[in-house]
């Protein structure tokens, strides 16, 4: 077992609602870069896959830190909303940003899907049968299996370099 601290950061907001501050854009930012400035940090830049991946928020603020990408690694998420006729397969295999851990593709549950109780085994095969379906030469290497397998690893070989 890996002694990690998983770390769940809010999104980049670019706008206050509601009752937020006024500098909440400013205030965010900071508490990112507070965590993901640090050399003992690994970075899981999030971004879905229905916005330009080249001027995500994640990638950009893990460029700034982690410029030659070797404590980053990419999700792209929502990769079934896509729209018709776009691919993700450049992204994926490194061609836009290239990151060293990896891109990861994901398939996430809909709100209907949780609203509907569809359970994490049947959203985990669906995932794997679009990730066939649409990207057969990446299938096995996308997905929630292989990204948890993937930090797995990574965070086991990264133990013996960090610091605690």
């Amino acid at each position: 077992m890996v002694d990690l601290t998983l770390v769940d950061l809010p999104g980049m907001t670019k706008v206050a609602v509601g009752d937020q501050p006024a500098d909440i854009e400013a205030q965010i930012e900071k508490l990112v870069y507070r965590f993901i400035s640090s050399e003992n940090s690994l970075i899981l830049a999030v971004s879905p896959a229905n916005a330009d991946f080249a001027n995500s928020d994640a990638i950009k603020a893990a460029r700034k830190v982690d410029p030659s990408g070797d404590r980053t690694l990419a999700v792209l998420t929502k990769l079934d909303i896509m729209d018709t006729g776009t691919d993700a397969t450049e992204v994926l295999s490194g061609g836009v940003i290239p990151v060293k851990l990896g891109i990861i593709g994901v398939v996430n549950r809909s709100q209907k899907d949780i609203k509907e109780r569809k359970s994490i085994a049947k959203a985990k095969a669906d995932e794997a049968a679009y990730l066939q379906a649409n990207y057969p030469e990446l299938a096995y290497r996308n997905g929630t299996t292989y990204l948890a397998k993937q930090l797995s690893q990574v965070a086991n070989g990264l133990t013996g370099e960090l610091s605690t």
